[in-house]
C-alpha cells in the first residue's frame, strides 16, 4: 500500500502541468481536484455503508489534517509553476526527515547516528538543487522555499493521522473528511468562489482534472492512509522515494525536462538520505556488534 500511494502520488505534475498549460490556474485546479475526489469517496463511503458521523474531539483534528493536506497540495502545484516538476518533486521528498524529527521530538523516538547523517545529507542535497539548473523553469530559491513549506505540511498530517484520535477512524472516512475540510483552502483562495476558472471545454481539461482526483488523490491518499495505520508514520514516508522517482520520470518522459550534473548529485543525495533512515536499524546493529566485536579481537591478537 505505500508503494502504490508513492507511485501514485508521483504522478501529480502528469496531470497538473497540462492544466496549467490550457491557464488554469492552481486553486482552481485543486478545488476542481478536490471536489471530485471528495464526491468519488463520498459515494464509497455510502455503497460501503460507513456513516459519516465524527465526533466533537475529532472534528477540529479532522479539519486541521484536511487544511494541513491541502496547504501541502497549494505548494506543490505553486512550486510547478516555478522550476522543472521533477525537481519539485525530489525536492518535496524531504518529507521523511520532517517527520522522523516531529516523532523525535514529539514522541520521544531515538535518533541513531545514521539518522543524524541522512538528515545532513538531505539539507546538502536541497541546497545543491536550489543551485542546479534544468531545462524549461529551473530552479530558483523561491521555488525550494514553497517546496519545503509543501514537504512540512504533508509531514504534519502524516504525523496527525498516526498519532491524533483520526486513527480510530476508518480509511476511507479519514481521507473523505481531508478532502471535504480542504477544499475550505481554495474556496478561501478563490473569494468564496467567485474567481473560480470553468474548466476549459475539451476531453483532454476533463481527463486531467479526472486524473488528478482518482490516481495522487484518491487512490494515494487510500494506501497511504492504510499504510500508516499498519506500519507506522515513518516507514510509510520513507517509501516516499518512489514519489520523485515517478516524477522524475514523468517530467523527462512526458515534458522533455532534463537534469543538471549538479542536479542530478542533489537528487541522488536526498534519495541516498532517505535510504540511510531504510537502513538506520540494521546499520546501527551493525556498528554496535563491530564496536563490542573490538576488544574480543584484541585479546586473540598473537603477539609480536
Amino acid at each position: 500500500m505505500g508503494v502504490l500511494g508513492a507511485v501514485t502520488y508521483g504522478l501529480n505534475p502528469l496531470f497538473a502541468r497540462p492544466l496549467a498549460l490550457m491557464g488554469m490556474e492552481v486553486p482552481s485546479v485543486l478545488f476542481y481536484r478536490y471536489l471530485v475526489a471528495a464526491l468519488i469517496l463520498g459515494a464509497l463511503m455510502l455503497y460501503k455503508g460507513h456513516d459519516f458521523r465524527l465526533t466533537w474531539k475529532e472534528l477540529p483534528v479532522a479539519l486541521v489534517a484536511g487544511i494541513l493536506f491541502a496547504l501541502s497540495s497549494l505548494f506543490l502545484f505553486q512550486s510547478y509553476n516555478l522550476m522543472d516538476v521533477g525537481i519539485a518533486s525530489t525536492i518535496l521528498f524531504v518529507y521523511p526527515v520532517f517527520v522522523t524529527i516531529m516523532m523525535v521530538v514529539m514522541f520521544g523516538e531515538r535518533v541513531s547516528v545514521v539518522t543524524v547523517a541522512a538528515i545532513a545529507l538531505a539539507i546538502v542535497g536541497i541546497v545543491m538543487l536550489g543551485h542546479g539548473e534544468g531545462d524549461g523553469d529551473g530552479v530558483n530559491l523561491w521555488g525550494v522555499v514553497v517546496v519545503l513549506l509543501s514537504a512540512i505540511s504533508y509531514a504534519i498530517y502524516m504525523v496527525m493521522v498516526n498519532k491524533s484520535c483520526l486513527r480510530r477512524l476508518n480509511t476511507l472516512k479519514i481521507t473523505f473528511y481531508s478532502m471535504v475540510f480542504g477544499i475550505l483552502v481554495f474556496v478561501v483562495q478563490l473569494d468564496g468562489l467567485f474567481s473560480l476558472q470553468p474548466v476549459p471545454l475539451c476531453a483532454e481539461a476533463w481527463i486531467d482534472v479526472a486524473g488528478l482526483a482518482i490516481f495522487p488523490t484518491v487512490v494515494s491518499l487510500l494506501t497511504m492512509t492504510v499504510a500508516i495505520l499498519d506500519i507506522g508514520s515513518i516507514p510509510t514516508s520513507i517509501l516516499g522515494a518512489l514519489e520523485p522517482v515517478t516524477a522524475l520520470a514523468v517530467g523527462i518522459l512526458a515534458f522533455g525536462e532534463r537534469l543538471s550534473p549538479g542536479a542530478i548529485l542533489g537528487v541522488a543525495l536526498v534519495i541516498v538520505s532517505v535510504v540511510l533512515i531504510i537502513l538506520s536499524a540494521p546499520l546501527m546493529r551493525l556498528l554496535r556488534q563491530f564496536l563490542i566485536s573490538l576488544p574480543a579481537r584484541k585479546r586473540h591478537e598473537p603477539r609480536r
